[in-house]
């Protein structure tokens, strides 16, 4: 009787065993599925990876604005803060100082028979005498130059399609190409102006451009030519060739629109 008490027991037991495995278990793949979803995990150290649930780039905050670039003077028709204007930039820049009406016409020579052609600017311009030479006009369309000196400078004489912003007057157009021109000074020049006036299609400006004890005599010439923009002719000659000085008012005696 004891033997079959204890198989009796025995049994007992492995029927419990097995009652507690049906709790345990899931019945089946489905019960798995229908569980709790798993909480996010805590956010990482700020040395360990990003997770797999933050933002793409392009849905990241902007950053700071940039801090603005160290330009000395802007450029003609950059945009510095709203309302910022290629002519607010030239009454900003201590280089070109004001245009007055005292500034006074000068009269203009007789044009000039023998010319230069320049198709791209809508522009004719004095074919000027010797010492004068044609040579490569690139980055310009027509280029004119006087031999170089010992120092290396010598007169040229330049036109092209206008290469800044054109302006609602020919005035504003005029006094941005003259500021435009500084580029082809020495360092540190400065704009003194001779002559202001207008001529047909256009505007014309004569100054000096003092560069520590030197200077040179320029002039720009903006007219429209019936091209896509205005032709810009434009001359300098450094005061160690001060002779040629008188050949800069046969220049803007003489351009005229092309035709």
């Amino acid at each position: 009787m004891r033997v079959v008490y204890r198989g009796l027991a025995v049994i007992g037991l492995v029927v419990a065993a097995a009652a507690t495995l049906v709790v345990v278990l899931p019945s089946g793949p489905d019960e798995v599925a229908a569980g709790p979803v798993t909480a996010p995990p805590a956010a990482p150290s700020s040395s360990g990876p990003a997770p797999s649930t933050a933002a793409p780039p392009s849905a990241a905050p902007p950053s700071a604005s940039p801090l603005p670039t160290a330009e000395a003077t802007p450029s003609p028709g950059s945009s510095l803060a709203p309302g910022y204007t290629a002519m607010e930039a030239l009454y900003a820049d201590p280089r070109v100082p004001k245009l007055t009406g005292r500034i006074k016409r000068m009269s203009l020579a007789s044009p000039a028979r023998k010319v230069v052609k320049d198709r791209r600017s809508g522009l004719a311009v004095p074919d000027l005498p010797k010492p004068w030479k044609s040579y490569g006009a690139a980055p310009f369309t027509t280029k004119q130059v006087l031999p170089k000196t010992r120092a290396g400078v010598r007169g040229i004489f330049v036109t092209c399609p206008l290469p800044i912003m054109r302006q609602k007057s020919p005035r504003n157009t005029a006094l941005l190409a003259a500021r435009w021109t500084l580029n082809h000074h020495p360092k540190g020049s400065r704009i003194t102006w001779i002559a202001s006036q207008p001529v047909k299609r256009g505007w014309m400006l004569v100054y000096r451009v003092k560069y520590g004890r030197h200077q040179s005599r320029a002039a720009v010439v903006v007219m429209d030519g019936g091209m896509s923009k205005p032709g810009l002719a434009f001359v300098t000659v450094p005061d160690s060739q001060r002779k040629q000085w008188r050949d800069i008012s046969r220049v803007v005696a003489g351009v005229r629109v092309l035709g």
